[in-house]
């Protein structure tokens, strides 16, 4: 018998639009889900360009009017990947029509459009999705499965880091430099990641900022002839001579604490130069630890403190082995390793099986989630622009 299908609207076809497509393709083949994605219509503002991108993935339709496709009688699922500051209009929109809603990370380039987003997801018939697809890390689900078993005990400490090296001065003033598009810098678009991750795998919300620094280490920018063809900065060129100030931090460090009793450091930068990628996210606890690193992503580091002395170390866990890790059901044999692609797969999949009624293999994010992560971000900016201590009661 023929699954049931969601019909899928995506909005957006450089970067996040080919990961979403990818996962798209890809999910029904290797998860056996109760529905199945539809790659119905996908929207841009480059009419050609996103012709060429639904013919090369894959979509039934293209069009450069999203308000049209949002509405669509026949769409069941609306994935935004625009920038930031386009999260709030085209959210609401998809929430009035009844859709499910998947929306980049992070929920919104300021605090006050992120509650707006929050508030209408509460009244709304449809089910909201946040892509912080580094939860779909089989590491990290295996993290947070311990975590949530007892294994660390009591945690004293959590560390969380993202560090990318990509921001030099020959970068022009792409839209990620811009804080009416973006909200904020290496900040929202890395630390956001690791205050999630962090929160996600410990269980504990931070409940207070204790100090924060930004810095942002180049001033102005080359404004840019053209934007990016589809990475980070990629095929961005700047139009010579012509310059533009930056908005942004390139930087953000805090301290904070969390509502267990333990104490955080989180840094994101865009300037950890030999560091292409490497984010994630270590806890200390009573009972053992934990180490996760990205550009290990197959890998996380255990310590189990109640092990004899003798044999006491970090274990080195490759999580490929199914059924006892994450997701490894759907993929290949012990040790033949998956990579960035597949956490967006394995969080389509988790979509497909929370919406036909079945329980995903780890918790998904939905826009009240993620509001919590959003507060974290104000609250450390307030602290570093006021330097001073923030409590997150204070940010509502």
């Amino acid at each position: 018998m023929a699954k049931p299908k969601i019909n899928v609207c995506l909005i957006g076809h450089k970067f996040m639009g080919r990961a979403h497509s990818n996962a798209y393709l890809k999910a029904d083949k290797f998860f056996d889900l109760p529905v199945r994605p539809v790659m119905q219509t996908v929207c841009g503002r480059d009419r050609e360009a996103l012709s060429q991108f639904a013919q090369r993935w894959g979509w039934a339709k293209s069009t450069t009017d999203w308000k049209s496709a949002v509405a669509d009688p026949s769409i069941d699922l609306v994935d935004v990947t625009s920038p930031n500051n386009a999260h709030l209009e085209m959210s609401l929109a998809a929430l009035e029509a009844g859709k499910h809603l998947a929306c980049e990370k992070p929920l919104a380039g300021t605090l006050a459009e992120a509650r707006q987003m929050r508030d209408a997801a509460r009244k709304a018939r449809g089910k909201t999705y946040v892509w912080w697809s580094y939860r779909r890390t089989p590491a990290v689900a295996l993290a947070h499965q311990l975590v949530k078993a007892g294994k660390i005990g009591r945690i004293y400490h959590i560390r969380g880091y993202y560090l990318q090296d990509w921001a030099g001065p020959d970068v022009p003033l792409i839209w990620r430099f811009s804080k009416e598009i973006a909200g904020s810098g290496s900040h929202g678009d890395l630390g956001a990641h690791i205050i999630d991750m962090a929160r996600f795998v410990s269980g504990e919300e931070i409940i207070e900022i204790d100090g924060a620094i930004t810095e942002t280490f180049i001033k102005e920018r080359e404004i840019p002839a053209q934007g990016s063809s589809g990475g980070i900065a990629g095929g961005s060129s700047g139009a010579k001579g012509k310059m533009g100030k930056v908005e942004i931090d390139d930087a953000t460090l805090f301290l904070c604490r969390f509502s267990g009793g333990a104490v955080g450091n989180f840094e994101a930068t865009r300037f950890s130069t030999g560091y292409q990628n490497k984010n994630g996210v270590e806890i200390h606890g009573e009972k053992g630890a934990i180490s996760f690193n990205f550009e290990d992503m197959n890998h996380l580091m255990y310590f189990d403190n109640t092990a004899d002395p003798k044999v006491k170390g970090w274990t080195k866990i490759m999580v490929t082995h199914a059924p006892d890790h994450p997701y490894a059901n759907a993929w290949w044999p012990d040790a033949h390793i998956i990579g960035y692609e597949h956490t967006f797969i394995n969080q389509v999949a988790d979509m497909m099986m929370d919406l036909g009624g079945k329980a995903p293999v780890i918790p998904l994010a939905d826009f009240e989630d993620s509001y919590k992560t959003q507060q974290v971000l104000e609250a450390a900016v307030i602290s570093a622009e006021q330097r001073r201590p923030v409590k997150l009661a204070e940010i509502q």
